[in-house]
């Protein structure tokens, strides 16, 4: 079952422990971003970012007890999109109360090579993120077979990564 609109808002609304992400790209086309991200390359100034209703429903969440949280895996030099990210919303981001961490693959093997992008909700259900190699979507496609082996690739990417602040205060470019 492919997944957009309302359907997918609620899968968000509806988590009762937590939602969770793994990203894999060195970029995401989003459509939204691509002025802003525009302008990032250029060096041009762009209006703080300080929230969004991503971030707002993410300290809500928190507030009520439930977590989200992401690893992105990534391998140096950072790409300009993963620059921009990182500068621009991640920071934001953690500030609300999401869980970033980063999977540095530069310097060893990829533990989670091959596994795509997906969102995890409570444990129980799995929505792939399809892409174009570009980083542009393709589409979200709920998984329905067996979830366990996203729990595990979860489990990886959060022993192997470490939280975003540490990982940018550790030297590492933002």
């Amino acid at each position: 079952m492919l997944l957009d609109g309302e359907n997918w808002s609620r899968r968000f609304a509806g988590i009762t422990r937590e939602a969770w992400r793994l990203e894999t790209l060195p970029q995401y086309l989003v459509p939204q971003e691509a002025e802003e991200f525009s302008a990032f390359r250029e060096g041009r100034s762009l209006t703080p970012y300080t929230s969004s209703a991503y971030s707002e429903r993410v300290s809500r969440q928190r507030s009520e007890g439930k977590q989200n949280g992401r690893v992105h895996i990534v391998s140096q030099p950072l790409s300009d999109y993963l620059r921009f990210e990182f500068s621009r919303y991640y920071r934001v981001h953690v500030e609300a109360g999401d869980s970033v961490r980063i999977l540095d693959v530069t310097d060893r093997s990829n533990p989670l090579e091959g596994v795509q992008d997906f969102w995890m909700f409570d444990q129980s259900e799995v929505v792939l993120m399809n892409y174009e190699p570009d980083g542009t979507q393709i589409n979200r496609e709920v998984f329905e077979v067996d979830v366990s082996p996203f729990i595990e690739y979860q489990r990886i990417a959060i022993a192997q990564s470490v939280p975003f602040e540490e990982y940018v205060n550790g030297g590492h470019p933002a």
